[in-house]
């Protein structure tokens, strides 16, 4: 008790520092920070001494949010994010986390441990894929920004669900999310789109070639159905997108004579799936990186098909609007980044201004005549 007292209301017990104040009954509290820094203890008691003055008992942290393990809370978003956008992708950032946290309770993760987290995913190099010797790079900081992201949204739930008070859910909204330079323009010229398809694996080498002639994202080509797919009126029909909205994508010849190519299964209405199973792909990353090394490709991913569909259609003299509308682009802005791409079309609208310069050169040479 009086070591309470001398430190003005903080005190150690272990490492963990703890905070000890009076309350509207009356009578001494004693409450963890659940942090080993100072500055969040001195934060908690500050946040009770000014809702006593405010004559708001401050929270009870009960014994469930004590003894909740981020395993706990894992377990808990999986069944909540059941049917959600892109849970594949988000089970996959919680089994990551499940790994780096697990055993840790909720009220004792704190900013620091997060951040050490944060900055180890963007520096440390990942492990090689199977079949391959040399290490990955790190992750991009889109990629860590997308893992951060859920971990922040996991939570907010847990304050939702009353397992994590809410001065250690404000400590951990601290955490900020580094900069992203999204201007990317990997793209691939003709020659090289010939070859990655030819060294493609069976399997890989139709997805590839969709690919580069729809400009669809991954997930949009993984989970296309046949009944979206009209190759007698010539257009395939998207109705999930990023976007939120549907667009009509027409096909070409090259494209239709690929998707006419196809087995078609009966046990499954899937466009590309695995033959082994006849479910879906979840990722086609190992045989992706195999093609890109055999066709001598660096630094490029499967995203940059896409972005190859729209660098090619725009160097053909293709309108931006027109590209936009089939990149399903929610504003025209997200396709400015190609116009670069297009020297000779600005060239040119440019070009009908010549006459004034022109008009007042000649007037110029009449009066000096």
């Amino acid at each position: 008790m009086a070591q309470a007292k001398n430190s003005k209301g903080l005190y150690r017990r272990g490492r963990v520092w703890w905070v000890n104040y009076v309350g509207l009954d009356g009578k001494q509290h004693f409450e963890s920070s659940g942090s080993t820094l100072k500055a969040d203890a001195e934060y908690v008691l500050a946040c009770r001494r000014k809702a006593i003055a405010e004559g708001t008992a401050p929270p009870v942290t009960s014994r469930r949010v004590q003894k909740t393990t981020f395993a706990d809370l894992a377990d808990r978003y999986l069944e909540f994010i059941q049917g959600q956008k892109a849970v594949a992708t988000k089970r996959g950032f919680i089994r990551e986390m499940k790994e780096e946290f697990g055993g840790v309770k909720l009220n004792a993760l704190t900013l620091s441990v997060v951040e050490t987290w944060q900055a180890r995913l963007l520096s440390q190099e990942r492990p090689p894929l199977k079949g391959c010797d040399e290490p990955r790079p790190p992750l991009a900081v889109a990629s860590v920004n997308r893992r951060v992201a859920c971990l922040k949204h996991m939570l907010t739930k847990a304050r939702d669900w009353d397992l994590i008070s809410k001065e250690n859910l404000d400590r951990l909204r601290r955490v900020k999310l580094p900069k992203e330079e999204n201007r990317r323009h990997r793209f691939l010229s003709v020659e090289e789109c010939q070859t990655l398809i030819q060294v493609a694996e069976p399997h890989l080498r139709p997805v590839i070639i969709f690919a580069l002639n729809t400009g669809c994202r991954k997930g949009e080509i993984l989970g296309l159905t046949w009944d979206r797919v009209d190759l007698k009126h010539g257009f395939i029909h998207l109705d999930k997108t990023k976007s939120g909205t549907g667009r009509d994508i027409p096909i070409n010849q090259p494209l239709k004579e690929c998707l006419q190519g196809l087995i078609r299964r009966v046990d499954t209405n899937l466009v590309f799936y695995n033959p082994a199973t006849g479910h879906s792909w979840h990722e086609l990353k190992r045989s992706f990186s195999t093609a890109c090394r055999r066709a001598k490709l660096t630094d490029f991913r499967f995203h940059d098909l896409r972005h190859t569909f729209a660098s090619q259609l725009v160097m053909a003299g293709i309108d931006l609007t027109t590209v936009s509308r089939l990149l399903g682009h929610a504003s025209l802005t997200m396709t400015l980044r190609y116009s670069h791409l297009a020297p000779d079309h600005l060239q040119s609208a440019v070009a009908v201004l010549d006459r004034l310069s022109g008009s007042h050169q000649a007037d110029g040479q009449k009066a000096a005549r």
